[in-house]
């Protein structure tokens, strides 16, 4: 039988404070970090921007799921992003002059999930069909567009992030 740590996060029940209908993407986020932190416990910093077969590095999958909550958030609250975003944004392709580690990463993720928690805890239902626009070319959308994508983004960069660290490490160990 399966503990509460062992189940995925939502399989063990509503995140206080999160309204119904967000209770899902509250869900994916959370899953992600949970995810990021298992897949990055070993992780050697070495490896963090290598791109094996030219594929995107861990540290980049770090970098962007944590970019891509913190943008399309800001989206759904119906702000621009910030000079700071955008600096981010472009940050986010190369490798930081700053040495950092796999879980200095995950730490980031997982302060901007908090931070999108708090939003969620504060997103009233009645706001999730209001039009919302996204980026420069003002794509036209949703808040719950916004929200729903900023979960699942992010997992498939976590779901990335697993096959490259896999391939990583593998090769690593069998130079």
């Amino acid at each position: 039988m399966s503990t509460d740590e062992t189940r995925e996060v939502w399989q063990r029940g509503p995140i206080e404070g999160i309204p119904p209908l967000l209770q899902p993407i509250a869900h994916a986020l959370l899953q992600a970090v949970e995810d990021a932190e298992r897949l990055t416990l070993c992780f050697p910093s070495a490896l963090l921007w290598e791109r094996p077969a030219g594929l995107a590095s861990p540290g980049f999958h770090l970098l962007h799921a944590a970019g891509v909550v913190d943008r399309l958030f800001t989206y759904a609250r119906g702000e621009a992003l910030t000079n700071a975003q955008r600096v981010a944004l472009t940050a986010e392709t190369t490798v930081p002059i700053e040495p950092t580690t796999p879980q200095a990463l995950v730490e980031r993720l997982r302060e901007q999930v908090a931070t999108a928690l708090e939003q969620l805890r504060h997103t009233p239902e009645s706001s999730l069909p209001e039009p919302r626009a996204l980026g420069r070319k003002q794509i036209p959308t949703t808040v719950i567009g916004l929200l729903f994508h900023a979960a699942e983004h992010v997992q498939r960069h976590i779901g990335q992030l697993l096959v490259t660290t896999k391939v990583l490490l593998a090769s690593a160990d069998n130079p």
